[in-house]
């Protein structure tokens, strides 16, 4: 394959990416890594290094626009990425000492047990529920457009969802996803967020998560420009268009596609690390 063919498919590799990246708040590496290592031969540490860029890329593009939309909870947002960045920085570490084959079959049990999550429905609140006092205290309950108005909702179970940030920026170091599949489901399932603001904060967190990741990556010679550059900018030009498709796309069309998409993704990379492909 020819430099040209190779920036070619990995560009339009990198849009799909980052379209998919911005409707579901995963940021484009569950799509990015794979595409590298299993269909490209990258080694999983520059694909990771790679992945890591693009999500801060994903997350410049779609954020803005969610934020002047009125999706994102910029105050769950920015409380949260204080312990993902720290798990990050921790994951990031972890990452130079563990085989790619063990890298790659964490990277598939993660993204299947995110899609099974995803399929079960919550419980629902029961009526007349108390505000949870943390996040009244910290002014976290917010509102977000919707075809009937603004929708009001209050945030839940703050300590619990600020845990789960943790080990989504251990896996984000990791494992270069940007961790949107663990962050959307802490904020979906355990703080009880709308689905479309969950995925809006998500993807307004996932740079800083990525940023101090990629530092990691970048120090220890894992991210080259020649493959990060074409990746970043398919990225940025899918979220941007992601981003105008999610505000009339239903919730449960986007979940679907969240689902559908981890699952088939883990599956392959379980095998590939089973197999000593990677």
């Amino acid at each position: 394959m020819t430099i040209l063919a190779f920036t070619g498919l990995l560009a339009a590799g990198s849009l799909l990416a980052g379209f998919l990246g911005a409707l579901t708040g995963l940021g484009g590496g569950v799509v990015i890594v794979p595409l590298l290592t299993l269909a490209l031969g990258v080694d999983i540490h520059y694909a990771v290094g790679a992945s890591l860029v693009s999500v801060i890329a994903t997350s410049s593009g779609a954020a803005a626009a969610y934020v002047r939309e009125g999706f994102t909870n910029l105050r769950v947002g920015m409380l949260l990425e204080i312990a993902t960045t720290l798990g990050a920085l921790a994951g990031a570490a972890l990452a130079a000492v563990l085989a790619p084959s063990v890298i790659a079959v964490v990277f598939g049990l993660v993204l299947l047990h995110s899609a099974w999550v995803s399929r079960q429905r919550a419980d629902p609140l029961p009526d007349g529920a108390a505000p949870d006092p943390l996040a009244t205290r910290l002014r976290l309950d917010g509102s977000y457009p919707s075809p009937h108005g603004m929708q009001r909702y209050q945030v839940r179970h703050v300590p619990a969802g600020a845990a789960l940030m943790a080990v989504a920026g251990v896996l984000s170091g990791l494992l270069g996803i940007g961790s949107g599949a663990v962050k959307v489901l802490a904020m979906d399932r355990a703080m009880r967020l709308p689905f479309k603001v969950s995925t809006t904060t998500s993807n307004f967190m996932i740079g800083v998560t990525a940023a101090a990741g990629a530092g990691v990556y970048l120090w220890r010679g894992y991210i080259d420009p020649g493959l990060a550059m074409p990746v970043m900018l398919g990225v940025l030009a899918g979220s941007l268009l992601g981003a105008r498709v999610l505000a009339a796309a239903p919730s449960q069309h986007l979940r679907l596609v969240f689902t559908i998409v981890i699952a088939l993704l883990g599956a392959e990379m379980i095998l590939n690390g089973l197999t000593g492909r990677l």
